[in-house]
């Protein structure tokens, strides 16, 4: 397991990767539209994320490590960067989007997401390269789609959902 990384793949259960993608394929698997709603404008604390930025991250985060696990797959070994996700955060103008906009995008990138791992081969899932200086494989990629998503939901429901339930 890579590190870094690992703390994303153990936030999913062990099922196959198509699997993994398709049971987790809409955010509001995670939160109804309407708490998510509810959470808009909100941050637990200064400098933390909106939902709508928090969503707009999960997005580009899902089009960053998909796009690192097609040049893995076609056995690119360049070395890919990491991504500063504070300034994609501040460039995204998320705040100026609606929930159901942005509810929408994710649908969209997971999908293609779900046909490009659905076009790889075994060979292809266990193809490996390097980014942010760890190696990992594509599958393993695969798996912190999910499980990135998953860590920011966790996160969401243990340090957002108290700020609407305070106010009831």
């Amino acid at each position: 397991m890579p590190d870094f990384f690992d703390r994303y793949i153990n936030q999913v259960e062990d099922i196959e990767i198509m699997e993994a993608l398709t049971t987790h394929a809409t955010l509001e698997g995670y939160l109804p539209l309407e708490t998510l709603n509810a959470l808009d404008g909100k941050r637990y604390a200064p400098g933390k994320w909106t939902i709508k930025e928090i969503i707009q991250h999960i997005i580009d985060t899902e089009r960053v490590i998909t796009y690192r696990s097609l040049r893995f797959a076609r056995k690119d070994k360049t070395t890919l960067p990491g991504f500063d996700e504070e300034l994609f955060a501040q460039s995204a103008d998320a705040e100026d989007r609606t929930i159901p906009d942005l509810l929408k995008e994710h649908e969209a990138v997971r999908k293609s997401s779900i046909a490009l791992f659905q076009s790889f081969t075994d060979e292809m899932l266990l193809q490996e390269g390097i980014c942010f200086n760890r190696t990992i494989s594509v599958l393993a990629l695969g798996f912190v789609v999910v499980g990135h998503c998953t860590h920011h939901f966790n996160v969401v429901k243990q340090s957002y959902l108290p700020l609407i339930h305070s106010v009831s």
